[in-house]
């Protein structure tokens, strides 16, 4: 069963597949999924991520809302995968 995360006093949060780039070094990229879109931002600009800490700051490129965390999931897989960096490439990356 897929699961969501509520949130009492609004309903229903969206769960967030994301794409940033890092903006002194333009090549790399990373895709990761999240709940607090803004706060984890901040993450990977503050170092707390080892996978980006290397390379900020970073800037979001692409984000998409789903309702589950396994929807989310399946897409930052996706993605990753041979086809998803195709995929990407094409539509997101210049």
């Amino acid at each position: 069963m897929a699961s969501r995360h509520w949130i009492p006093s609004y309903g229903w949060q969206a769960m967030f597949t994301y794409m940033i780039e890092s903006l002194s070094h333009p090549g790399q990229r990373y895709i990761g999924h999240t709940a607090d879109l803004r706060q984890r931002l901040v993450d990977h600009n503050a170092r707390k991520c080892p996978h980006t800490s290397k390379f900020v700051p970073w800037k979001i490129k692409l984000y998409v809302a789903f309702e589950t965390v396994e929807q989310a999931q399946h897409f930052e897989q996706y993605l990753k995968s041979g086809s998803g960096h195709v995929f990407a490439k094409r539509h997101f990356w210049p």
